[in-house]
C-alpha cells in the first residue's frame, strides 16, 4: 500500500523500443526540395554557406554554379537562334531565285536560252555543279532505250528522283560534269518532254526525303513554255 495514498504501489511502464530512422537517401532529399521551392528563401543562410564540387574550380557556390549553367544555355539558345536565322535566310535566297527564274523562263525564246537561264540560277546563284536538259525529242534527244530504262528505275515512285547515280547514268545525264547527287526532274504533264537534270559537288545534297515544293513550281512552268519551244 502507498502510505500517503493508502492506495497499491504501481508501476508505469514506458515502451522505449522506437523505430530506427534510416539515413535519408538523396532521392528523398531532392524530393522534398522539389516539393518545397521556397525551402532557401526561408533559409538563406544555408544557401550562402552551400559549397558545390567543380571540376575545374574546387568548390564553387550554388549560385555560382547556377548562374554558370544559365550562361551555357544561354549561349546554346543564341547559338541555335543564329542557325535559324542562317537557314531562313538562305531560305529565302533561294525562294527568291526560283522565283526570279520562273518568271525569266517565260520570257525565253528557245530551247538553249531556257537552258542558259537554268544554268544561270541554279549554278551561278545557288552554287550547284550542273544543269542539263535530256529531251525525248529532237536531234540531241535521249536514245529511246535510255528513255525507257529511267522511267523504269527512277521515275516508278513520280516525276522527282533524288540520290546518287550510276556511272553509267552520269555519263548519259551529264557528261564529263560533276554530278555525286542529282536531282532529276521528269518534264511533261505527260511525261513525255524529258528531264531537267541537277547536279551536286556533295554525294549528300540531294537526298529522298527532300522537299519538293520550289521544284513543283519549277516543273510546272517548264512543262507550260517547253511545248511551245519544241512545237510539240
Amino acid at each position: 500500500m502507498n502510505e500517503l495514498s493508502g492506495q497499491a504501489n504501481t508501476t508505469l511502464q514506458f515502451d522505449t523500443d522506437f523505430p530506427e530512422v534510416g539515413e535519408l537517401t538523396a532521392e528523398q532529399v531532392s524530393q522534398y526540395l522539389v516539393e518545397n521551392p521556397d525551402f532557401f528563401i526561408q533559409h538563406p543562410s544555408i544557401l550562402e554557406a552551400l559549397q558545390i564540387p567543380h571540376l575545374q574550380k574546387g568548390s564553387v557556390s550554388l549560385v555560382e554554379l547556377q548562374s554558370e549553367q544559365l550562361r551555357k544555355k544561354v549561349r546554346l539558345l543564341n547559338y541555335k537562334l543564329s542557325q535559324l536565322i542562317s537557314i531562313a535566310k538562305q531560305n529565302e535566297k533561294i525562294y527568291r531565285a526560283y522565283a526570279d527564274l520562273n518568271l525569266r523562263l517565260l520570257t525565253c525564246k528557245d530551247v538553249g536560252e531556257m537552258l542558259l537561264k537554268l544554268q544561270e540560277t541554279l549554278q551561278d546563284e545557288l552554287g550547284l555543279a550542273s544543269v542539263e536538259l535530256k529531251l525525248f525529242k529532237g536531234a540531241n534527244a535521249l536514245p529511246e532505250l535510255q528513255q525507257r530504262l529511267f522511267m523504269e528505275k527512277r521515275f516508278k515512285q513520280g516525276p522527282y528522283f533524288f540520290g546518287r547515280l550510276s556511272q553509267h547514268e552520269k555519263q548519259l545525264m551529264f557528261g564529263n560534269e560533276v554530278a555525286e547527287s542529282v536531282a532529276l526532274i521528269l518534264l511533261g504533264e505527260n511525261r513525255n518532254l524529258g528531264v531537267l537534270a541537277v547536279g551536286s559537288r556533295s554525294a549528300d545534297h540531294f537526298t529522298p526525303d527532300m522537299d519538293t515544293l520550289l521544284l513543283n513550281q519549277l516543273r510546272e512552268v517548264l512543262n507550260v513554255v517547253l511545248p511551245e519551244k519544241l512545237r510539240y
